[in-house]
């Protein structure tokens, strides 16, 4: 089991600010995948992932356990 934290838009669009998902050992990319096909998650919104709040790559390996954070884009002023 997975925890996926949600901010700003990304918790507009799916109304929630966490999912819960029964996956692990996937990598971020297949993450991304299942989110954007199964759960209508719009990924082009998604700026930066961290898993266990570590900046991660598309390679990284997500495990039972472990909070995944998806980032919108920012901006400052």
């Amino acid at each position: 089991m997975i925890k996926v934290l949600l901010f700003a838009d990304l918790q507009e669009a799916m109304n929630t600010n966490q999912l819960t998902l029964q996956l692990e050992n996937l990598t971020v990319s297949e993450l991304k995948e299942h989110l954007h096909k199964n759960e209508h998650l719009p990924m082009e919104r998604v700026a930066f992932v961290a898993v266990n709040e570590e900046y991660a790559t598309d390679n990284n390996v997500i495990k039972s356990g472990d909070v995944v954070a998806l980032i919108p884009p920012v901006s400052g002023g």
